[in-house]
């Protein structure tokens, strides 16, 4: 993956420091993506951290040794299995349902091929499938591919500058997978907070969750197409998003014409540090250096603003509660069982 950086300086609106906005000129190879379903708000089944303790006790480390390869070769891995994890979760619960294709002939296309879902990265994908590889052939059939990505996004927190937590495994693989029951499912860049918050309720997540789980905003990277209403005709009224810091809004607008613009081209989610796993994020909401709509909303909302406010200040803070959070969010729709789940030797594959 070819690499071509602009770098623009654009000065916050509260504070006299500078902050680099990086802008990416990207290849994107779309890979396809998948999905399932299941009630999310129902009881999550036991999971333990010691699932593997006999059957593969070195689960963590082949794991780790593939994660830790990839942050090296691709550091867009973090971002891309991070989101990975997100949207596998929201959509059917944790259970890699992601990562199945769609089967050849069929006219039920899966998660993975959803619109939504057009926009992840092979390298998460990539990074699941290593694992996976290693994994099973040195514990041939025992490890779910969902907890292989479970892990693997912990990983990447850890590697990206964030906590390191125990993470809970157990999980079956899941036997849906469909892109029809992506789009309700998940967050959008203009979902309002009204949106966010009832969204996530349905997950059985809370408005703090919502925001700490927001954080993970702090790496990872967003295309124009996501963005360039609000910099040009935000809710309709041809004028740009009155939130957004105005030398953001320049160096934004510079990259992302209204029309006609390169379809490859992303901008961080993180102006100030967009590599580094940390809580410079609510700050910037603060800065009004939000880059979608649904994050500076939550910067707006008297719901949400006093925790972005409070999380800005506190790394240690963010970085617990997001531990906590993570562990919530894994638990969401878990299968257990050859009746609800699977056990795939290929994660790309139902059995």
């Amino acid at each position: 993956m070819q690499y071509t950086i602009m770098p623009i300086l654009c000065p916050t609106s509260s504070s006299s420091f500078t902050c680099l906005l990086i802008i990416f000129f990207l290849t994107i190879n779309s890979s396809n993506c998948l999905a399932i379903t299941t009630n999310a708000t129902r009881r999550p089944r036991q999971l333990s951290v010691n699932y593997y303790a006999k059957s593969c006790p070195q689960l963590e480390q082949l794991i780790d040794s593939i994660t830790s390869q990839q942050f090296k070769e691709a550091p867009v891995s973090a971002p891309a299995t991070i989101r990975l994890f997100f949207h596998d979760c929201f959509v059917e619960g944790c259970d890699a349902s992601i990562l199945t294709a769609t089967k050849s002939g069929s006219k039920i296309l899966a998660e993975k091929d959803a619109e939504d879902n057009k926009d992840l990265r092979t390298e998460g994908f990539e990074t699941i499938m290593r694992a996976k590889t290693l994994v099973e052939n040195k514990c041939p059939g025992v490890v779910s591919c969902s907890d292989i990505l479970a892990i693997a996004a912990r990983d990447f927190v850890h590697l990206a500058g964030g906590p390191y937590y125990q993470v809970k495994k157990g999980r079956w693989d899941g036997k849906i997978s469909m892109a029809s029951r992506v789009p309700y499912n998940l967050p959008h860049a203009n979902s309002t907070v009204d949106q966010l918050i009832k969204l996530f309720s349905s997950k059985g997540l809370t408005v703090q969750d919502l925001v700490v789980l927001s954080g993970a905003h702090s790496i990872g990277f967003a295309h124009c197409k996501h963005f360039v209403g609000r910099l040009y005709d935000y809710k309709g009224t041809t004028q740009h998003d009155p939130s957004i810091d105005p030398r953001l809004l320049k160096a934004l607008k510079m990259s992302c014409p209204q029309v006609g613009g390169n379809a490859d081209i992303v901008a961080p989610f993180d102006v100030t540090t967009p590599f580094l796993f940390d809580h410079a994020y609510y700050a910037n909401l603060e800065a009004k250096l939000g880059l979608l709509a649904s994050d500076q909303g939550l910067f707006l909302d008297p719901r949400t603003k006093p925790l972005v406010q409070s999380l800005g200040k506190d790394k240690a803070k963010f970085f617990q509660a997001f531990s906590a959070a993570m562990d919530k969010m894994g638990s969401i729709g878990v299968k257990r069982g050859r009746r609800h789940g699977e056990k795939r030797k290929d994660c790309s594959m139902h059995m």
